[in-house]
């Protein structure tokens, strides 16, 4: 039987019981909505929930920290007696260490980080405010992933960039009731002063006003860059200098972090683990996008499974209707048999039907899932949009979210769960006997 007068023969027939037919596609259509709306949800959850995640920094960079080990015990003194003495064993972040990891295959760049360890203040004008200082290693915050609002990104010595949210914490210390609130600074035009703190063991405070040239302003994105004041690590290397007393020796005082770039996001994870067998603490963005990907993965598995038992019901209802047909067209069978029909034919006319019940269902079921997610992605984003204004977070730009394979899919899997349904019936109406068939009553 050619494969257009197979398909011919399968419409009609099915067309000849639009109504078993209809209710039986319904199931279907169920099952397939279900699967389509459910896993469209698991996926824009996941779609948003990781559009939030712009501020934990670039997935191709590691933080590396110096490693706190077990307290360690060891004994001195001589002769019969003796004292025991605790102490930490730590791994510090030396110049060597920055040798070994960037010796590490994929690794871009190792940038050193140190923070001001002392009190510091912010001065522009009558102005004040505070924020971290945080020195770099480097001369190109764009090294660190950092995006600029104005000015440049360009950072030498003697220079430092800010972000923006700082500059609305400036307030006026002499401000009173019904004077005008202070405006924010221009740092880049008017300047500013870091004034630096420190006391003396008689509690003696001791300040230090340090010129400050803001050369760029970093832009909000709700990360460490928003209330952090950026300066070459020389300077801040001096300041902590001139509050120590001492020079600082690396090899002895090591660094309070690195940050690692990796070439690649795909070996990030990989780099990571070298760094930690080098007896390092390290963490990447990279570890939490991972986690929170295999977590929406099981859940859109459970979403799908869900669906599945509802198409799994409808399986059990093809199945009957294809019995049921079997039963009533037992002759017809035979008499297709009769003139000429092989066990091929009629399992390929059964089958046929089957899967074209299966198919017509997973057509109306992506058409109500495709809308229904629609209609269901408006509803969360205008309660999740409500929600992200009273807590000041950032409004979701989608919470339902089919992607193209789905629908796809889903027909698909429709139309093979209703030729699966079908199989059965089929076998039993292309094994009959032709006798047998044309003598049933």
């Amino acid at each position: 039987m050619r494969f257009f007068d197979l398909i011919q023969l399968v419409l009609e027939n099915i067309n000849r019981r639009k109504g078993r037919v209809l209710l039986t596609a319904i199931g279907v259509t169920i099952g397939t909505a279900a699967v389509v709306i459910l896993v469209s949800l698991g996926v824009g959850l996941q779609q948003n929930f990781t559009s939030q995640l712009g501020g934990i920094g670039a997935l191709t960079q590691i933080m590396v920290y110096p490693s706190y080990g077990e307290m360690g015990v060891k004994f001195v003194g001589g002769g019969g007696g003796g004292m025991m003495d605790m102490a930490q064993q730590t791994q510090l972040i030396t110049p060597q260490t920055i040798k070994d990891i960037q010796a590490i295959p994929g690794v871009k760049n190792v940038i050193t980080r140190d923070y001001l360890q002392m009190g510091a203040m912010l001065k522009s004008g009558r102005l004040e405010s505070w924020g971290n200082i945080i020195g770099v290693g480097t001369r190109d915050l764009g090294d660190l992933d950092m995006k600029v609002q104005d000015g440049t990104l360009s950072l030498e010595p003697g220079t430092a960039i800010i972000g923006a949210p700082v500059l609305n914490n400036f307030y006026d210390p002499k401000w009173r009731p019904g004077m005008p609130d202070p405006v924010p600074p221009d740092p880049m035009k008017d300047g500013m002063q870091l004034v630096l703190m420190k006391w003396t063991n008689e509690g003696q405070e001791i300040r230090k006003t340090i010129p400050l040239r803001i050369v760029g302003i970093i832009p909000e994105s709700r990360a460490e860059s928003d209330y952090t004041v950026y300066m070459h690590i020389d300077d801040v290397t001096k300041f902590n200098e001139w509050n120590m007393g001492r020079r600082v020796n690396r090899t002895k005082d090591g660094y309070q972090m690195l940050t690692v770039n990796a070439s690649d996001v795909k070996i990030a994870l990989e780099i990571t683990q070298k760094i930690k067998e080098l007896g390092y603490q390290a963490n990447t963005p990279q570890e939490f996008i991972q986690g929170i990907n295999s977590f929406f993965i099981i859940l859109q598995l459970v979403f799908g499974g869900v669906g599945a038992v509802a198409l799994l019901v409808a399986a059990i209802g093809i199945a009957n209707t294809m019995a049921m047909a079997i039963l009533e067209r037992t002759k017809e069978i035979g008499l297709m048999k009769a003139v000429g029909a092989t066990n091929r034919d009629v399992l390929s006319i059964f089958l046929g039907e089957a899967a074209g019940i299966g198919f017509i269902g997973g057509l109306g079921g992506v058409a109500i899932g495709w809308g229904g997610s629609f209609l269901l992605n408006m509803v969360l984003v205008a309660y999740l949009s409500s929600q992200a204004a009273q807590g000041g977070g950032l409004p979701p730009t989608a919470a339902v979210y089919t992607p193209i394979w789905l629908p796809i899919f889903g027909l698909f899997f429709a139309t093979l769960v209703g030729l699966l349904s079908g199989l059965y019936p089929a076998l039993r109406a292309a094994t009959l006997l032709p006798v047998n068939a044309l003598k049933y009553e």
